[in-house]
């Protein structure tokens, strides 16, 4: 695939740090330079320079630099000694902070460093800020309001970068050479082929997003597909694309919560929603899946994750994804152990979602004046960093992508291998 290496625009390449590097001897510098060597401090000293206006530099490793950030002024290095974490994001959309380099690696050094913090007051400042930012709720109506706030935002804007299948989910590269579109496809055949998906079922899917797994399943598979969403622009082109393709009669579109899905359903199937349900209200889509899934069914959640569990970056929760709590794999057996469920299969997608990521930042790069004309120069920026960021997150381990699937404890009509995942 392409990349770039274009200051500002360039696309986030494995990060590559000397572990053996030591931080540089503390010259004698300025009182901001001080400042900004207790923040660099504070993210592991990663190989990135600082320039501010009076002309000094700041780094505090001897690693090569794979960035350099240009503060304009004194007012803007306080913003981001008080709160790095959400200022960063604000002041880089404004363009008050500007990177000269590779802001992928950038991106991708800050989180590795970041999860070794130095022990000094503005890491300790770090995690006062992360305890009292006030995260909206998962309510049914916190929900609505959430989902609104990043899907409906055009879907003419997603469909710029998104690809053909309006998949917003990680792709599955079965080949190293697979398209976006290929290998989302694959995705949606890899998760019918996992709840084993035959002719006259019926599947219930919570969270359909522009309805692309949902058409596959009736298309390809001769099932009947009752899919739930909240967002209206996402609900309103989905039913329009199964007009289109005269499904209609084998997909319904609901516009409503997972919290009211009603009937009996021989599958279960959910990708990328978990992020926006809340560890909280684990328990009652437990309920709820048990509720409605038939003995023998199966049943699967494709989700974003971590390995241990710790808040959404504020930054993200403020401006991108607000609600979103990316759960670790202890905290999603909150929906199945109350509930009777085994769980049969668990898979780690992790470095699909960087190869998805990859062809995402492309073409939106590809269609950054578009974007600009559909909102502003701030909005390109902003939308830059965050699939920089989430590029980032996948390629240094902070975030994963897991598919597992499951079954009611006492169902035996399930698989003794893997093969039927793999047959051509």
């Amino acid at each position: 695939m392409t990349t770039y290496r274009v200051a500002d625009n360039a696309p986030p390449g494995p990060a590559r740090r000397d572990s053996s590097a030591q931080p540089v001897p503390t010259p004698r510098t300025s009182l901001e330079g001080r400042m900004l060597r207790a923040l660099l401090h504070a993210f592991g000293d990663p190989p990135v320079q600082i320039a501010l206006w009076n002309g000094e530099r700041v780094q505090t490793s001897v690693t090569e630099a794979v960035a350099t950030l240009h503060i304009p002024d004194r007012a803007t290095l306080v913003r981001l000694c008080r709160d790095p974490d959400v200022q960063f994001g604000e002041l880089y959309s404004v363009g008050k902070i500007q990177v000269e380099g590779d802001v992928g690696r950038l991106i991708e050094e800050l989180y590795q460093g970041g999860s070794h913090p130095g022990r000094n007051s503005i890491s300790a400042l770090r995690r006062m800020s992360q305890w009292l930012h006030r995260r909206p709720t998962n309510t049914l109506h916190g929900s609505r309001e959430n989902i609104h706030h990043h899907y409906d935002i055009g879907n003419e804007f997603y469909s710029l970068w998104l690809g053909s299948t309006m998949a917003y989910t990680c792709a599955y590269f079965a080949t190293p050479d697979a398209t976006l579109d290929q290998a989302q496809l694959a995705k949606m055949e890899h998760v019918c082929r996992k709840v084993r998906l035959r002719p006259g079922q019926h599947v219930v899917e919570a969270g359909c997003g522009w309805g692309g797994l949902a058409l596959y399943m009736a298309r390809h598979y001769g099932v009947k597909v009752t899919a739930f969403n909240i967002s209206r622009e996402q609900i309103a082109f989905a039913r329009e694309r199964a007009k289109a393709e005269g499904l209609e009669q084998s997909v319904e579109f609901v516009e409503d919560d997972y919290r009211n899905i009603r009937g009996s359903f021989d599958a279960f199937v959910s990708v990328g929603m978990l992020e926006h349900v809340g560890v909280e209200n684990y328990p009652g889509l437990g309920d709820v899946i048990r509720r409605c899934l038939k003995p023998e069914g199966l049943g699967l959640i494709h989700t974003i994750g971590r390995n241990r569990w710790k808040p959404m970056h504020r930054w993200i929760d403020r401006r991108i994804f607000p609600g979103a709590n990316p759960p670790s794999l202890k905290q999603m057996m909150e929906i199945f152990e109350g509930s009777g469920f085994s769980v049969l299969d668990v898979e780690n997608l992790r470095l699909h979602y960087a190869k998805t990521l990859d062809w995402w930042w492309r073409l939106y790069e590809e269609s950054r004046d578009q974007v600009a004309q559909m909102f502003d120069e701030n909005f390109v920026r902003m939308w830059r960093l965050y699939l920089a960021g989430s590029r980032g997150a996948f390629t240094t381990g902070e975030m994963q992508l897991f598919q597992v699937v499951f079954s009611s404890g006492s169902n035996n009509n399930i698989p003794m291998t893997r093969e039927h995942l793999y047959q051509s």
